[in-house]
């Protein structure tokens, strides 16, 4: 089980630092000339969604790199470097990335139910973060490392939306396709918290630490 938690760990490392490197370098200078939000010009001129998307990118892109080292049983046993590492990942999630991702959630055009898997998706990240917060503050660790690892799953949506997006793309019809946006943004965090569900069951009264 050890190897394949340590494959899972760098697998999952080089697709964070990829689409950690490939926000900062396509946004980095906010000419806000992106394909994406070249296609969303009615959004921006709404003048809601641009700040709320630059919060989302960046907001997500720090807490994917903070929170996954948490996983790490180096991080997790410095504790100063661990409280403030979860202090970014819980103040990144609740003020920065859930917020922008609220508002850009009421600016999709993929239909009712690509709109429900995201709001439902970002309603769950707000309530394991903030549930996560609230178990460590009343010492409760192991309830506290449950739903963090839940939360750091649906962050790590991020990661497998493009991933699939990728997938749906080269090796089928693509996003556009009827229905094929749908089964991205469901595919994108349910599978990862059944993951996450058997990871609990299995490490129950344990931690998760890869490296």
């Amino acid at each position: 089980m050890k190897i394949v938690a340590k494959l899972l760990w760098y697998f999952a490392f080089f697709w964070v630092l990829i689409l950690c490197a490939g926000t900062f370098l396509q946004y980095y200078d906010f000419k806000n000339d992106s394909h994406f939000l070249q296609i969303k010009q009615a959004a921006v001129k709404t003048g809601w969604y641009l700040p709320a998307f630059y919060c989302h990118i960046i907001g997500s892109s720090i807490i994917l790199m903070a929170g996954f080292f948490q996983f790490s049983k180096k991080v997790y046993n410095n504790r100063p470097l661990h409280k403030t590492l979860g202090k970014i990942y819980v103040f990144g999630v609740l003020f920065f990335a859930a917020p922008g991702a609220y508002i850009m959630t009421l600016f999709i055009d993929r239909g009712t139910w690509v709109f429900i898997s995201f709001l439902v998706q970002n309603t769950l990240w707000v309530t394991f973060t903030l549930s996560a917060w609230l178990f460590i503050k009343n010492g409760r660790i192991e309830s506290h490392i449950k739903m963090m690892r839940r939360s750091y799953a649906l962050a790590f949506a991020a990661v497998t939306l493009r991933l699939y997006i990728w997938s749906f793309t080269v090796f089928g019809n693509g996003v556009g396709f009827a229905n094929n946006y749908i089964i991205i943004a469901f595919l994108s965090w349910v599978p990862n918290l059944l993951l996450v569900e058997w990871i609990n069951y299995y490490y129950r009264n344990r931690t998760f630490a890869a490296a």
